[in-house]
């Protein structure tokens, strides 16, 4: 009954400025667009549109009377409502920090970039961060020189880069959308097949790269391996006795040991060997191209490769399932992963940075002319050079407005403290001057206002805010109103089981002995004990745990499946029934009843709680429209149009 409220209560997410008002309660509203909103989200499919409508304006008005009954009991102030509330409000608010548009177009892009693999040659030439210019007019010439060679056909690769002095070349296999760093794949898929990049410069040094080949992407693989490890730089004696002991276990899965069995026996791969070897789910560039290469050779599931060698040492792979690339962009799953990946990517950041940039304009910012640049700067150069300093009060600008939002303002000692913190960061300091630490400031502080007045600026996240919001105050005030009551209420649920007898009555039932087994022998050496008249409860606690049971008095109908006997007799079995992880189950009726039998007030006290809390509910709904009177624009509601 709870769970039905709460999943009501987070789907009536209702909240706009009000337009036209379909339904008045009090002297509170529900707009024609909010109406509507909950109801597309709600309606059930194929219904009469008029009855639908008509339907949910009841239930979408009993549950705003409730919220604001919530609301005059204060509810929303209780510290574990804020405390969830603003719990949620930090889970979301980071999706709402860059623009939709630019996440729909990188979603697109990822998409688009997904369906082929790219075959990447690298060539890096390094610049050391204390390179002098000599140095670094070296490393230029050196990159310019792969460049040239590369451009003109020269495919002796390994010569390239040796003679191009620090070079190092390295072939990266096949990569696909989020293998390497975002600013390297936007380099990669900006290529054609043969083609090579203009050199690009990173913080490390030039980087060249080559295009070698493209395939339409080949999926996503769920394979178990069994790892036979050497250690690195291993001698020829070591590795073929470690390769003889792979074909020693090749040979024996190969005669029917299972493959689960021979991982946690033999595997070296700490990480997998207890879960029978299995590996995450993955596809292009998680591992290396010689691991890759030979579970492509694999074209069915169950079946394994021979034992094979990487870097590691000897592997012995399985292939457990195979989930091709979706090709069609409305794959809704794959959306999904895509989206989430980019949210833990640094394509991410370049899109927040850029959205952080358009929240400085939409909040008004403006710096102040009561504090000049210069005060700016030399009060944080201060705080960086004396950390005894207290920025939010030591320094002549701590209490001053130094800039200002359209409904706010900034104090100095919001921006000394940012120095502070930005200077003490190991992560976040980058050597940057003072100067260009303003520049970063007002971006970081306006989307920090921005942030704390969100549901100002973004209706959604107002919606998804105040549905959460009601959603917890419905729960608490149905607990108080409603369950709890009925659950405390002996007496009232005694005169109302009283008064209501002829409701609570059985079906046809029986008293059973319901059993559940690891397998289909267990069940059938149960069932033998139970028939030579060994006790129930001492077959199950000496079982070792193969065996569970449990007795009581069901109806008829409850017992589903094969188990099911629309006419047992007294002391009969029902078949032993397999289920599909392997265990087993039957039932012993004990004793059998016709129908219409009165149950006693525990064996209906479930069914009577039930009935209690809606004549709670609806009694306390009769109370809150006297309280607070329903009206519906009955002209305006005949105008609906839902989709």
């Amino acid at each position: 009954m709870k769970k039905v409220y709460l999943l009501l209560a987070f789907s009536f997410a209702a909240f706009v400025v009000p337009a036209q008002t379909l339904i008045s309660y009090g002297n509170s509203t529900i707009s024609k667009e909010e109406f509507l909103r909950a109801y597309n989200k709600n309606k059930p499919a194929g219904a009469d549109k008029e009855k639908s409508l008509k339907e949910y304006a009841e239930l979408y008005t009993n549950f705003k009377l409730k919220v604001k009954a919530a609301e005059a009991q204060r509810i929303d102030t209780l510290p574990q409502i804020v405390y969830d509330v603003d719990n949620f409000r930090t889970q979301i608010i980071e999706n709402y920090l860059s623009d939709d548009k630019g996440m729909k177009k990188l979603q697109a892009e990822a998409f688009t970039r997904s369906q082929k693999d790219i075959h990447v040659l690298h060539f890096f030439v390094p610049i050391s961060p204390t390179a002098t210019p000599a140095d670094t007019l070296e490393a230029f010439n050196a990159i310019n020189n792969i460049y040239k060679q590369l451009k003109s056909g020269n495919d002796n690769y390994n010569a390239i880069a040796t003679n191009a002095g620090t070079a190092k070349q390295s072939d990266l296999g096949f990569i696909t959308v989020f293998t390497v760093p975002y600013e390297y794949e936007n380099i990669i898929y900006g290529t054609k097949p043969g083609g090579v990049t203009l050199p690009y410069q990173s913080k490390k040094g030039w980087h060249i790269f080559k295009n070698l080949e493209e395939r339409a992407s080949p999926g996503r693989w769920k394979v178990a391996q069994i790892l036979f490890s050497f250690p690195p730089g291993a001698n020829e004696d070591v590795r073929e006795a470690v390769k003889k002991n792979a074909d020693s276990v090749y040979g024996l899965l190969q005669n029917g040991l299972s493959f689960g069995a021979a991982a946690k026996a033999f595997s070296n791969d700490k990480l997998t060997y207890l879960t029978e070897g299995e590996l995450p789910e993955f596809g292009t560039g998680k591992y290396s191209a010689t691991f890759e290469n030979e579970i492509l050779k694999i074209k069915n599931d169950g079946q394994m490769t021979k034992p094979f060698a990487t870097e590691f040492g000897y592997h012995i792979v399985k292939r457990l399932s195979f989930t091709p690339t979706p090709v069609n962009n409305t794959d809704e799953t794959f959306q999904f992963s895509i989206k989430q990946q980019i949210l833990q990517d640094a394509r991410i950041k370049i899109e927040k940075e850029k959205f952080a940039n358009e929240i400085v304009i939409k909040t008004g910012f403006k710096k102040s002319p009561g504090v000049s640049e210069d005060d700016l700067y030399r009060y944080a150069d201060s705080v960086v050079k004396n950390n005894s300093l207290r920025p939010s009060q030591d320094l002549p600008i701590s209490k001053k407005t130094i800039a200002t939002f359209t409904n706010g303002l900034v104090k100095g000692s919001e921006w000394l403290m940012y120095i502070r913190e930005y200077h003490t960061s190991q992560d976040l300091n980058k050597g940057e001057t003072i100067r260009q630490l303003w520049k970063k400031f007002i971006p970081f502080i306006a989307v920090d206002y921005y942030k704390k007045d969100l549901e100002k600026y973004n209706p959604e996240f107002k919606i998804q805010m105040q549905e959460f919001k009601e959603g917890n105050m419905l729960f608490e005030i149905m607990e108080q109103n409603v369950w709890n009551k009925a659950t405390t209420d002996s007496a009232g649920l005694l005169k109302y089981y009283t008064a209501n007898k002829i409701k609570y009555q059985w079906a046809a039932s029986a008293d059973l002995l319901i059993f559940n087994c690891s397998s289909v022998k267990i069940a059938d050496e149960t069932m033998a004990a139970l028939k030579s008249g060994q006790y129930w409860k001492t077959i199950a606690v000496e079982s070792n745990s193969t065996v569970q049971a449990d007795s009581g008095r069901y109806e008829l109908a409850q017992i589903l499946g094969t188990n099911f006997n629309p006419n047992p007799v007294k002391d009969s079995y029902s078949p032993v029934v397999t289920n599909s992880d392997g265990s087993a189950s039957f039932v012993k009726y004990l004793q059998v009843y016709e129908a219409n039998l009165q149950r006693s007030f525990d064996d209906a006290k479930g069914l009577v709680i039930n009935d209690y809390q809606n004549v709670l509910e609806q009694n306390w709904l009769a109370q809150l429209k006297l309280k607070y009177p329903v009206k519906i624009n009955e002209n305006l509601f005949k105008q609906l149009k839902p989709l």
